[in-house]
């Protein structure tokens, strides 16, 4: 019968992985930094997981989820060949086309641009601080994988910057919103401002004490004020 391990353990071992696996990239990552990262011998990170593939599976399905993880059979197999990128393919798909954006392009009649502003900002930023070890941790793999590249900033953002682009494109012919020179530009901007606080911020040198609320509170006035007319 399987082994299961402790819940602390397991916990444990998702968050040294996910941050040994966001210093290092994929491919600098072994399994012996891990385990060094634990303090234990690898031989005992090999009773939790059957190798690196298996280890960075587990991390890419929990960084983010709920404390505690549920127990596990151990050791955890190494997935079948794709099937890592077919999980990140489904989350992506399933998060790809915000909710406030979605229905912001499907409005026919706009009678409070600030307020789709403000939602479709705020939506971005909730759902990045949500996944945001997950972020970092594809920001940091693709480098080394170039399928998981091709998911991840080929697919998700760019997905995502030409709807808001298409919603800035339309607001702007309403004469809604200030024009800007390129609205592809200023669709990249909002996003890596809500990608800086709500993400990249923790992981800076010399992080910024600011609240999470905070983070998010100015995120969304930048984003209203700089686009919205008086």
């Amino acid at each position: 019968m399987p082994r299961r391990t402790p819940l602390d353990r397991l916990d444990r071992l998702v968050d040294v992985a996910t941050a040994v696996f966001i210093e290092r990239g994929y491919r600098r990552t072994q399994m012996a930094d891990v385990a060094a990262a634990l303090g234990v011998a690898k031989g005992t990170l090999y009773l939790a997981v059957a190798g690196k593939e298996a280890l960075f599976d587990l991390v890419v399905r929990f960084a983010d989820a709920p404390r505690p993880i549920p127990p596990l059979p151990l050791p955890v197999a190494t997935p079948e060949p794709g099937a890592t990128l077919r999980l990140v393919r489904e989350e992506l798909i399933r998060q790809q086309a915000p909710r406030a954006l979605t229905e912001a392009l499907a409005c026919t009649r706009v009678t409070d641009v600030r307020g789709e502003l403000a939602a479709i900002a705020g939506e971005l930023f909730d759902t990045l601080t949500r996944n945001r070890r997950r972020v970092k941790l594809a920001d940091r793999a693709a480098l080394d994988w170039p399928e998981l590249a091709a998911l991840w900033f080929e697919g998700a953002r760019q997905g995502l910057a030409t709807l808001l682009a298409q919603y800035f494109d339309d607001r702007i012919r309403r004469r809604r919103i200030r024009p800007v020179p390129d609205v592809a530009v200023a669709a990249r901007q909002v996003i890596e401002t809500c990608v800086f606080w709500a993400v990249h911020r923790h992981w800076d040198a010399r992080p910024q004490d600011v609240d999470d609320a905070v983070a998010r509170a100015t995120a969304v006035h930048f984003v209203v004020h700089a686009l919205a007319k008086e």
